[in-house]
């Protein structure tokens, strides 16, 4: 079971952004380049990994997305894996989720405590426990600047041949597999956005079905109270004539 933490008030101990920054990157092996990039919660989820095996199930992680939805599912992974462990310790998913610097901040500096207090040293290859995926935007820049560099000239002394035979010595089979990985992650994206505007449609559905609902309900209300007046003003008629007859 886990130790818990309780207090994060400031001390000499805290470290700034920049030196946050470079623990998880240097414990996860990722390449994030602003505290506000946690807000995915797969950092996190990957902390527990390391420090309880098995209370985390790494395959349902979303470690490259930006879907607020994943967000949020990724942090319900990672409050259960608390409940496993017996961590006293609520998320604020809400605040997390919005990627503000502060709440993101305040929660690392937490968590920082949390994992001095129970890690016990052991090694741990989070590049391969996570099956290779790159964590963190510095990654995906410097996988969009592979793919968009330009091919170099070949100058009018250069052998055709020899340049030739360089380009294609260049094209390794590593490069080939990372390409591959960003064409099914570009494919998860879609399919994650394609999920995302069903979501919110059917949301918005759901309020235009309420809303034409009350409407129907107070149309409906005003003429039984229309019916209701004209049944008292009827009533009034009637004594008032029969008052005269008298």
């Amino acid at each position: 079971m886990a130790v818990n933490v309780y207090s994060t008030n400031v001390t000499t101990d805290n470290l700034s952004r920049h030196d946050m920054l470079s623990w998880v990157n240097d414990c996860l092996r990722s390449q994030f380049t602003k505290i506000e990039e946690l807000c995915t919660g797969a950092a996190y989820c990957q902390y527990m990994d390391m420090l309880f095996p098995g209370s985390v199930p790494m395959k349902r992680v979303k470690f490259r997305t930006n879907l607020e939805h994943e967000y949020i599912q990724n942090f319900k992974i990672l409050q259960a894996a608390f409940k496993k462990m017996n961590v006293d310790k609520v998320i604020p998913v809400d605040k997390l989720i919005k990627g503000r610097f502060q709440d993101n901040f305040e929660f690392l500096q937490w968590f920082k405590k949390f994992f001095d207090a129970n890690y016990d040293g052991r090694e741990y290859d989070a590049l391969e426990a996570r099956s290779g995926i790159m964590l963190g935007q510095g990654a995906i820049q410097n996988e969009l600047g592979m793919v968009q560099s330009p091919p170099s000239r070949i100058g009018g002394g250069v052998n055709v041949n020899t340049s030739k035979s360089s380009s294609q010595n260049s094209v390794t089979n590593q490069q080939i597999e990372e390409l591959n990985s960003q064409i099914s992650d570009m494919r998860l994206n879609f399919e994650g956005l394609e999920k995302e505007r069903d979501f919110y449609f059917s949301k918005l559905r759901d309020i235009e079905i309420l809303t034409v609902s009350r409407h129907q309900m107070k149309y409906r209300q005003k003429k039984r109270n229309t019916k209701v007046r004209r049944k008292v003003l009827l009533m009034l008629i009637e004594s008032y004539c029969s008052c005269w007859a008298r």
